[in-house]
């Protein structure tokens, strides 16, 4: 089983003396060791308050994606009433577990997800009734015209080439920056940033290894 660990501290200090990131690390570690996991790669956020910006969950979520990994983090009660962390991966559908819980998954997430967004929305619902009023005034909800325009982009040939050119690019621009990380490390040949890629455990589009030549088509979509 492939994992990628994300690590969450609450300030710079916490940050810098690695309080409270030690047991978390070890806590995947054994949760790794335990289940014959292999981690691929860890995050670590230092993030404080009501901050939703997360860069270093957004790149945890990107690797379990492209490489089809499960994200791991050390404590799920943590992260109970954190609606931006329960509500992204929510969103995205990556697979999920908490070493501290390893029976927790996607269903557990959308239950904690919107038990915590409505415990937040409750701190400011005089704000958030305001907005809604102003909405209802003003607003039309939803986008009519969204069903039609994906039936229409699916009929004919023309469009399924189009879609999976669209697909193509879409996986592209996935990789780069993980293809960006490589090369302001160092690795900038086709041959290192396949075996790169491979020693990841991230996969090409049609699920194989990566060559000089499946890294030459990538560079050049990601070029286009």
């Amino acid at each position: 089983m492939k994992l990628v660990a994300y690590y969450r501290v609450s300030t710079e200090r916490q940050g810098r003396s690695g309080l409270g990131l030690e047991a978390q690390r070890t806590a995947v570690e054994t949760y790794a060791r335990q289940s014959g996991g292999r981690v691929l790669d860890s995050f670590t956020e230092v993030e404080s308050g009501k901050r939703d910006d997360r860069p270093e969950l957004a790149r945890a979520l990107l690797l379990a994606k492209v490489t089809g990994a499960t994200l791991v983090i050390a404590k799920l009660d943590r992260l109970s009433r954190d609606a931006a962390f329960l509500l992204t991966l929510q969103k995205t559908g990556t697979r999920f577990t908490a070493a501290d819980l390893p029976n927790a998954d996607e269903t557990t997430v959308g239950v904690l997800a919107i038990v915590a967004q409505r415990e937040r929305d409750a701190t400011s619902r005089r704000t958030k009734e305001a907005l809604a009023a102003a909405k209802v005034r003003g607003t039309r909800l939803g986008n009519p015209n969204g069903a039609a325009a994906l039936r229409r982009a699916g009929k004919g040939n023309a469009a399924a080439v189009a879609a999976v050119r669209i697909r193509a690019q879409s996986r592209a621009a996935d990789l780069g920056p993980i293809v960006d990380d490589l090369r302001a490390g160092g690795v900038t040949s086709l041959g290192g940033i396949a075996d790169a890629l491979n020693s990841r455990g991230i996969e090409t589009p049609q699920g194989k290894q990566w060559h000089k030549s499946s890294v030459r088509n990538l560079l050049d979509r990601l070029a286009a």
